[in-house]
């Protein structure tokens, strides 16, 4: 073979190489499954306040039976105190919990507390920041790696039922503002995130009733505060009027949904939520996380829980 032809051959293999390399990289990269949002399910789904509770074990065995990620615990409706500290024994029981879900194969994912930051009173208001100390303790204590965080509200509307007819929407404390109250929510989170990080555990605010009623009062808080231990906590559920524009102003901040479903017609209202859509909204973002049903509805959980769950399947492309 001569020198010409030797080198001909030579220079032809590298460019079939080279041409091959990219082709078979990008066929494994479309092999490659797209990351989904991991299904969870919150306690509340169980327990709407107004029975006895339903212990956290038996959420957790359905959470493992219906083949779910993990479960969102309702801090209010553990078998805890609601104001005591901590003590050994509480310790105990968030211990068996966490081992009960080790051996349930199922993951305990979020926290979901209330306190409000929302108070001229100086002295409330560091009772409020203790009682999230104590709840991001109950966290680490758990493996749970966030916490969903109220705004807090005015309280100018004593009753939830009669705010949920005012769909959420209560005046000023009189002599005070908007701005001041934003001020109270902003410095009390500030208070509470070096706490956090020591615990490793995020804190997601959630456009819950009140200051983060509206995703503008949501991102004022969230855009306020630059910590990477703080982020936005989505609920499907909690923009009553023109949902879709909303949710997809805070995407990009979130990091941890609650998707809403109301079997049986809600508690307070119901919601026509079109998940397909949600789910291109969080998709958007390239959103990974976890998403928690939040059953609101009358229908017994029993038959609700897993219809909500298969719905969400099938609106996220879960298999």
């Amino acid at each position: 073979m001569n020198t010409t032809r030797r080198a001909f051959l030579k220079t032809s293999a590298a460019t079939a190489f080279a041409t091959a390399l990219p082709i078979t990289t990008s066929r494994a990269a479309a092999a490659a499954p797209k990351p989904k949002v991991k299904l969870a399910v919150a306690s509340y789904s169980y327990w709407h306040f107004k029975t006895a509770k339903v212990p956290i074990e038996t959420v957790i065995d359905s959470a493992s039976e219906l083949g779910l990620h993990g479960v969102d615990i309702l801090h209010r409706q553990m078998d805890l105190p609601e104001k005591d500290p901590l003590t050994a024994e509480h310790r105990a029981y968030l211990r068996r919990l966490k081992r009960h879900a080790l051996h349930r194969g199922t993951g305990l994912v979020g926290l979901s507390i209330h306190q409000n930051f929302v108070s001229p009173d100086r002295t409330f208001l560091e009772q409020q920041i203790a009682h999230t100390h104590k709840c991001i303790e109950i966290a680490y204590e758990l493996g749970v790696p966030c916490i969903r965080l109220n705004s807090g509200r005015w309280n100018t509307i004593k009753s939830f039922d009669d705010l949920m007819k005012a769909r959420g929407i209560e005046p000023v404390l009189p002599g005070h503002t908007e701005d001041e109250g934003f001020q109270w929510c902003i410095d009390s989170i500030q208070k509470c995130l070096a706490k956090a990080e020591q615990c490793g555990v995020t804190l997601a605010v959630e456009n819950h009733w009140g200051l983060s009623r509206t995703p503008e009062g949501l991102l004022r808080i969230v855009n306020a505060i630059k910590s990477p231990w703080l982020g936005a906590l989505m609920d499907t559920g909690n923009f009553l009027e023109d949902p879709y524009d909303k949710l997809k102003q805070i995407a990009s901040k979130v990091i941890y949904v609650q998707a809403k479903t109301y079997d049986g017609g809600g508690e307070w209202y119901t919601l026509d939520l079109d998940y397909k859509r949600i789910a291109g909204i969080l998709a958007e973002v390239s959103y990974t996380g976890y998403v928690a049903l939040e059953f609101e509805g009358k229908e017994d959980p029993s038959t609700a829980v897993p219809q909500s769950i298969a719905m969400l399947r099938r609106a996220f492309d879960i298999v």
